[in-house]
């Protein structure tokens, strides 16, 4: 697997930046997200791993090393009482408004940003490879604009063993693809051996994302690992005048709600931040997610 193309030097450069996505579908950034706050955000979810039982009581909470014999999967029940409580971190929603990313997002769209709330995170389980997340395009699960874009962000460092994510540049142009069931998050998948395209990936460092239009195809790779977990988060993004869907402004799930969520935080900043903007919203169609067969 090729490494990816680095982007940071299209930064200072918004005209190359967005020729450069619309080749691409995907830019990759060394070092753009402050590793500070990331380290602040996965502590905190490995904090809550603890203290459900899910890590290795003689390893340093930070080194994220899972218990022998568990590994719990999304949206099993166990699971989902650690994701709820993980949904109601200010730190986890504060991460997807980082001054830098949307610096970017703004360059990239020519115009003003607009975060979606529904803000998502991975804990995956070493050897747990049944469940790794399948091909797929955002697109059928985010609906709304096309022009809509993932920052993918590992919550410290992530190496292709631990299970980082492969994107497959140009893809987008292939516009929706028919998708069939699978396992892993989503639940769907899409067929690649017959795509022109090759897969891109790298072992991420702290602080690097790598971000792609609603269409490219990507995957996560396998967790390879002996004991190790996989975090990273799942931020969306598009241009203020296009349309949205209003899932992507409730909860991931949508078992707590943004009173659950908030009741907690220091600070009103963020909280309902989409209530002031001119959304434009569309329905939902179940058409993208229909299988084939």
């Amino acid at each position: 697997m090729r490494e990816f193309d680095l982007a940071n030097a299209l930064l200072s450069d918004p005209a190359a930046l967005r020729q450069r996505a619309r080749e691409d579908g995907c830019l990759f950034f060394r070092g753009l997200v402050d590793p500070g706050s990331i380290r602040t955000v996965r502590r905190e979810i490995l904090e809550l791993c603890a203290e459900a039982g899910w890590l290795d009581d003689a390893s340093p909470v930070e080194a994220g090393v899972a218990r022998a014999g568990v590994a719990h999967v999304e949206p099993s029940a166990e699971f989902m009482v650690v994701y709820n409580r993980l949904q109601r971190l200010e730190s986890f929603h504060a991460l997807a408004h980082d001054e830098a990313l949307l610096a970017m997002f703004g360059a990239l769209f020519d115009g003003p940003v607009l975060p979606h709330a529904r803000n998502i995170a991975r804990i995956i389980f070493p050897r747990n490879l049944k469940y790794t997340t399948p091909e797929h395009q955002d697109f059928v699960h985010i609906q709304g604009t096309e022009d809509t874009w993932t920052a993918w962000i590992p919550l410290g460092d992530c190496p292709r063993e631990l299970g980082s994510l492969a994107v497959m540049p140009g893809s987008h142009r292939e516009g929706v693809l028919p998708v069939h069931a699978a396992y892993g998050a989503g639940g769907v998948g899409v067929r690649t051996d017959h795509l022109p395209y090759e897969w891109r990936g790298t072992d991420f460092a702290t602080g690097d994302v790598v971000v792609f239009h609603s269409l490219t195809v990507h995957k996560a790779l396998p967790n390879e690992t002996t004991d190790r977990i996989r975090l990273s988060v799942d931020y969306r993004y598009q241009a203020e005048a296009q349309p949205v869907v209003q899932d992507s402004f409730r909860p991931h799930h949508g078992q707590i709600d943004w009173e659950e969520v908030y009741a907690g935080w220091r600070s009103k900043r963020l909280q309902y931040y989409w209530r002031d903007r001119p959304i434009r919203w569309v329905e939902w169609s179940p058409e993208h997610r229909r299988t084939e067969g």
